[in-house]
């Protein structure tokens, strides 16, 4: 399956005291907001803002999370994470995350997750519109 430009996103991030445990490494958990936050300008630079959100009730809903952790990031230190849609059909698509330390090019994290498109607040799941992968944006 061929992915648009506009389906793939790299984000830096420097990890902050809150992130870390006490021996200055980031916690397990910290990843998946690192992700969260990579996947939600995702889905804005696709057409699936806040407004659209509030505007037509339907949230992307993770309902799958696969993730391998492969080494630590550590305190002050500047991490990327790049993240595409790389699969898609009927009611679900997939996005692969993977988050790196640019200065030695580092594989920190592999994160893959499955969504759907759910209407609240009945919680229905509904079909990936026209165009998807290339937009999110509902039309509706």
């Amino acid at each position: 399956m061929n992915v648009p430009d506009q389906c793939r996103i790299s984000t830096d991030v420097r990890v902050m005291y809150f992130d870390t445990d006490a021996g200055g490494v980031v916690h397990n958990i910290v990843y998946l907001r690192f992700i969260e936050t990579a996947r939600t300008l995702l889905a804005i630079q696709m057409g699936m803002s806040f407004e659209e959100i509030a505007r037509t009730n339907v949230h992307p809903v993770v309902t799958r999370t696969e993730i391998d952790y492969k080494r630590p990031a550590r305190l002050g230190e500047e991490i990327r994470v790049d993240g595409r849609v790389t699969e898609w059909s009927g009611i679900r698509f997939w996005v692969e995350f993977e988050i790196v330390r640019p200065s030695d090019g580092a594989l920190l994290v592999k994160c893959r997750q499955a969504l759907a498109l759910v209407r609240m607040p009945e919680g229905r799941p509904i079909r990936l519109p026209a165009g998807f992968p290339g937009s999110l944006s509902l039309g509706i």
